[in-house]
């Protein structure tokens, strides 16, 4: 149907002068996005780089998600769709339960499809492992390092294997101190570097970290030939102006060595984090898709492409129309679905209710409410209807189910109805529901 015009065509026209009148170049790019032009002032959020690398680890971090059972074909098929986005890196599973033939199978499907994207290994315990990796193809390997001297030993696998077989862990050559833990990181530092790899050294629990004891693990790691100091906060439990900070003061003890980031999020501040870090100089954030991870998660690949994309203009190489599929197979990998409202790519992300005050705004200007157009992220705007839905709403729902016949006075039955029904039984109106209404009012 035609619905009864709101606005006259010179009243839209002063309208959309209005909101071009309130946009920036860079803030709003038609189809896009339209975002606060105070985000593109440097006089407000300082100056952003150019660019940022992305490191997904949802691979690994997966392990940590009780009850994932996928199987090897999935999750191939879930690399080969990550490595598709343009996600610069990737860190893949461990070592442990996989064989050569394994490995050297998932580094030629994620390089077949985008030879420039950079394989890390994490968990590197022993030079053995370190080997495996290098022969395998593997571009990195993360050196991972507790934050701790003796307490580290709570994380030692070796410890616990030992003791439930009676044995004696406690020797010599057990870390005692955080020189001896330091001692051991940079033995694997030096046998990476030494055939080829770069090394990256997550800096575990970061949370706990003095001053002193950071500086100490920087120079002496840096000094070992660490290709990057990657800070991770387990516990989420530093702020974004934290973050900031340590990197600042990573760049400032080590200057030639790259800074990353690993945030969690505790508080609902992983994006926060990485957008502070980047703003202070770290050059890569660790993060994965649907901030898959054990705890409260990770930063989230999607919405923290986007922050960095549409609010600050940072580069991050992605193909952002492929994160809302990917974000589905990686519900349907894990078995773990996402809240609707999941930033960017929820399945409800971009619907605001049934209103007709909200949903016929796109016929003025479709980045209103939506700050993102939905077809960027491969997502899509959904129009409810509701108990608080009007008949515009309600002839555009109409339209969608291809019932496009009725008059306005038939709108206004079908409304009466629908609302009734909604009363008497307690629950929305479905599709089945509005066209057998709307078929009952037309056929007489």
């Amino acid at each position: 149907m035609q619905k009864p015009p709101v606005f006259t065509p010179e009243e839209v026209a002063r309208f959309r002068a209005e909101l071009a009148a309130r946009r920036a170049p860079g803030a709003y790019e038609p189809g896009r996005w339209s975002v606060s032009p105070l985000n593109r002032l440097t006089d407000v959020v300082g100056s952003p780089p150019e660019s940022v690398r992305l490191r997904d680890a949802t691979l690994r971090s997966m392990e940590t998600l009780p009850g994932v059972t996928a199987s090897a074909p999935q999750k191939a098929e879930f690399l080969r769709q990550l490595v598709g986005t343009g996600v610069p890196e990737v860190v893949t599973a461990g070592l442990a339960g996989r064989d050569d033939d394994a490995l050297k199978a998932e580094i030629a499907l994620a390089k077949g499809e985008n030879e420039d994207c950079r394989l890390v290994c994490p968990l590197m315990r022993s030079p053995a492992d370190i080997d495996r990796a290098a022969a395998a193809g593997y571009d990195a390997v993360q050196v991972w390092v507790q934050g701790f001297g003796e307490t580290s030993l709570i994380y030692q696998p070796a410890v616990y294997a030992a003791a439930w077989r009676g044995e004696e862990w406690r020797r010599p050559e057990t870390p005692r101190d955080r020189s001896a833990v330091l001692e051991r990181a940079v033995a694997l530092v030096t046998h990476a570097r030494s055939v080829g790899l770069d090394v990256i050294v997550p800096l575990l629990m970061v949370s706990y970290a003095t001053e002193e004891s950071h500086a100490e693990s920087v120079n002496v790691l840096a000094g070992a030939g660490a290709t990057e100091l990657t800070l991770f906060d387990g516990p989420g439990a530093l702020t974004p102006e934290a973050y900031g900070h340590l990197v600042r003061r990573t760049r400032e003890l080590a200057p030639g060595v790259e800074v990353g980031l690993h945030p969690h999020n505790t508080f609902g501040l992983a994006v926060g984090c990485a957008v502070t870090a980047v703003q202070a100089g770290a050059g890569a954030v660790e993060l994965s898709v649907n901030g898959y991870c054990g705890g409260p998660g990770n930063a989230d690949l999607a919405a923290t492409a986007l922050a960095f994309e549409a609010l600050y203009g940072v580069r991050t190489g992605i193909r952002t129309e492929s994160l809302t599929q990917l974000a589905r197979t990686a519900e349907r990998l894990t078995g773990y679905e996402t809240a609707w409202n999941h930033p960017v790519t929820g399945t409800h992300a971009f619907c605001w209710g049934g209103m007709d005050l909200i949903t016929q705004e796109t016929e003025i200007d479709s980045l209103l409410h939506n700050c993102l157009e939905p077809a960027l992220v491969g997502n899509e705007r959904r129009i409810p209807f509701t108990p608080d839905s009007g008949p515009y709403t309600l002839a555009d729902r109409m339209a969608e189910l291809g019932t496009n016949d009725l008059t306005p006075t038939q709108v206004d039955e079908l409304l009466a109805r629908a609302r009734e029904l909604m009363r008497a039984e307690g629950r929305l109106a479905t599709d089945e529901d509005l066209a057998s209404l709307a078929e009952e009012i037309g056929s007489r």
